[in-house]
Order: structure tokens, then sequence, then C-alpha cells
């Protein structure tokens, strides 16, 4: 699935004009890239559908520095042939557990906190299975360009506990998945994780 041409164009927008916001010194140009700003919002807010939460100008207030892609961990854990998932509260919909990561940490890190905070379980990861552009693999139009890391996990300890972003945590067969929350993981990338999981040996996949 491709990203729409308006998302395209408004990202880059964005993006200009932080990077500029960020190096530019001349009060005039400034001025110019706040408005540039303004436009890529303007945009954003009425390309649609996005997340209806989400408010388009305060998010890309928020942005600083040079703009580059961010990165989405998942982590793929297993127990009895069956995959790890959780239910997320802001949709009700499964997903890999996993997030934003955070300034400071390595990914794997971040993928195992997610981890833990989300479904209750400790896990250790053990591979990098997939490096994806979040564009090109079927997900909803998002504000931000991202990346998605998959890896896979060992269990070690915990059990299933609900968190401040998560209702529910349970494994699931390959053949039985619940409703997806597709602006996260897609049953493509699950799928190809029950591949690796299967098949320690497959090397990782990347855009």
């Amino acid at each position: 699935m491709s990203q729409p041409q308006w998302l395209v164009w408004a990202r880059r927008l964005q993006a200009l004009s932080q990077s500029g916001l960020t190096y530019c010194r001349d009060q005039f140009d400034i001025a110019r890239y706040h408005e540039l700003r303004d436009i890529a919002a303007e945009m954003m807010a009425t390309g649609a559908p996005l997340p209806s939460d989400l408010q388009i100008p305060q998010l890309f207030a928020g942005q600083s520095g040079y703009a580059t892609p961010k990165i989405d961990v998942r982590v793929a854990a297993f127990q009895d042939g069956r995959i790890l998932l959780v239910r997320e509260l802001s949709d009700n919909c499964w997903t890999l557990p996993g997030g934003w990561a955070d300034v400071g940490e390595p990914p794997s890190v971040a993928a195992a906190r997610e981890t833990r905070e989300e479904s209750g379980f400790e896990v250790q990861i053990t591979k990098l299975a997939a490096l994806y552009d979040r564009d090109l693999h079927g997900h909803p139009p998002f504000a931000f360009h991202s990346y998605k890391a998959f890896f896979i996990a060992n269990l070690r300890a915990g059990s299933a506990q609900p968190s401040n972003e998560t209702s529910d945590a349970q494994f699931f067969p390959d053949d039985n998945l619940p409703p997806l929350s597709l602006t996260r993981v897609t049953a493509a990338q699950i799928a190809h994780m029950f591949e690796h999981f299967r098949d320690p040996q497959l090397p990782t996949s990347f855009d």
C-alpha cells in the first residue's frame, strides 16, 4: 500500500520546516518556516484518515532538531507455538508488544522494556527479524515517516498483566489471530514472525 500523495507532501513540508527552524537564525526565515509548518499541519489535518486524537499543530510544534524517521520496536515472543499479543486500549485491537524507542536506549533494550511494560512478561531478545519502512507494508497513514524493527525473543519470566496502554495479553496461534491494530502491526508481519520462529536460520528481512 503506497502512501497518499498529500501525506508525502505534508511530511516533506514538515521535515523542511523542522530542520529549517533548527538551523535558521534569520527572523524572517524563521517566520517563513513557521508558516511552512502550519501549511503542513493544515494538509495533514484535512487529508484524513488519521487518529482522531492526533492534534497535528501541537504534534508538529513539539518536534525539534534535524528531521529523521522515527523508530518503532516490536517483539515476537512465543509459547507452545503461539505468539504473544497485547490488546491496545486506544482501539481495543491486538498487536505485538512494542512502541517508540526512547532516546538513549539501544533498540533491543527498548523492545524488551516495552514488552515488560505492556504485557507483564520478561523477554530475552535473540534476533532482529525484520527492519521495515512503515510506508511499504500496508499500514494506515501516519503523520511521520517511521521504521519498524521486529525482534524475536524468548520468554524468561512473568505473567500476563494489563498496563496503562493495554488491557490484556494473550498467546494466539497463527491460524486464529484476533482483530489487529493495523496502525501497529499487520497479519503479514505476524506471519513472517512465525516463519522466523520456525526457521531460526532465516536472515533478517529489510527494506
